[in-house]
């Protein structure tokens, strides 16, 4: 898996991305700059784009810190609560702040998803059965605790359907104006990066850790920290996207090893094309309608996970 081939297909899915939809746009199209395609085209389609790269990149490295951190390769934002626990972040921000902006939903989220995701860790420490498909048993069943409470007090409040806006993805609405949050995925993808080297020690436990004097706690707030960041900002744009931090790091890591600092492009690269892939099936194959994100990454996903359970156990 050279990194050069993930370029060109990244490339090649961007710009079939570009012109394919319900509105029939073509490269001469463009030409014409006062045209409805061309206004379309710089509205959603690029848009559009920007947002899938950036979601599919963020939430594969989200993924990537999670599964490091945790030395467990079936831990992500889906298997962790984290992303149920934003979904509650956002519910309490309706709740207690009626006409909350968008930034102030994102801060009570984001507290909320780093909460549950420190939270996850510190049962995932006071385990002792730590078998690798066990782990992320406790994840799923610790984030379906986080969704009832969540789905109680929205159907209390009388908001049911309004939260179920932020359980289904969609690239749909993905308009110029609305997605600009997701660019906070660039920093995190930066600081990821520059501290690579330090999570790929904290992964391999505390007293290795402190034995070569890294600071073990402050390094693994900080991936927490970036990882509650990029849900918050996926789930407030796009909406849940299921397994994407899940399966994608796995798969990397057959071909390159556990590595962070190598691995990492070759995460954020693979990510984005997955949902580049997904998506574009999700336009086609019930057109002039579209499946949404979520359910097109579940079913893809939900099997490759199996796969990867199954190739677990054979190689074990």
């Amino acid at each position: 898996m050279k990194i050069r081939y993930l370029f060109i297909a990244l490339i090649g899915l961007s710009f079939l991305s570009l012109f394919v939809g319900v509105s029939s746009i073509k490269p001469t199209d463009l030409l014409d700059f006062g045209s409805e395609e061309t206004e379309i085209f710089l509205i959603s389609r690029i848009p559009r784009l920007v947002a899938i790269l950036l979601a599919g990149a963020g939430m594969s490295i989200a993924g990537l810190i999670m599964q490091q951190l945790s030395r467990n390769k079936f831990v992500s934002p889906t298997t962790a609560g984290t992303l149920d626990a934003t979904r509650l972040g956002i519910l309490v921000s309706m709740l207690l702040f009626t006409n909350a902006s968008t930034i102030e939903k994102m801060v009570v989220a984001f507290i909320f998803a780093l909460a549950g995701t420190l939270l996850f860790m510190q049962i995932l420490d006071r385990i002792k059965f730590k078998d690798a498909i066990f782990i992320p048993l406790v994840g799923l069943m610790f984030g379906n605790i986080l969704s009832s409470i969540t789905t109680f007090f929205a159907y209390k409040s009388n908001i049911i359907q309004n939260m179920s806006a932020w359980l289904q993805g969609d690239f749909s609405m993905i308009m110029s104006g609305r997605y600009e949050l997701l660019y906070i995925s660039i920093p995190v993808l930066i600081i990821t990066y520059f501290y690579a080297n330090r999570f790929t020690v904290a992964g391999m436990g505390e007293d290795f850790s402190k034995n070569l004097g890294l600071a073990y706690k402050r390094i693994v707030n900080i991936g927490l920290i970036l990882v509650a960041l990029v849900t918050t900002t996926v789930i407030l744009t796009v909406g849940m996207i299921p397994f994407l931090g899940l399966i994608i790091p796995n798969i990397v890591s057959i071909f390159h090893g556990d590595h962070l600092k190598k691995t990492l492009p070759h995460t954020a690269l693979l990510g984005a094309i997955f949902l580049l892939i997904c998506d574009i099936l999700g336009r086609v194959l019930i057109y002039p309608y579209e499946i949404s994100i979520s359910l097109m990454v579940g079913v893809i996903g939900s099997g490759i996970f199996l796969y990867l359970l199954f190739r677990r156990k054979a190689y074990a």
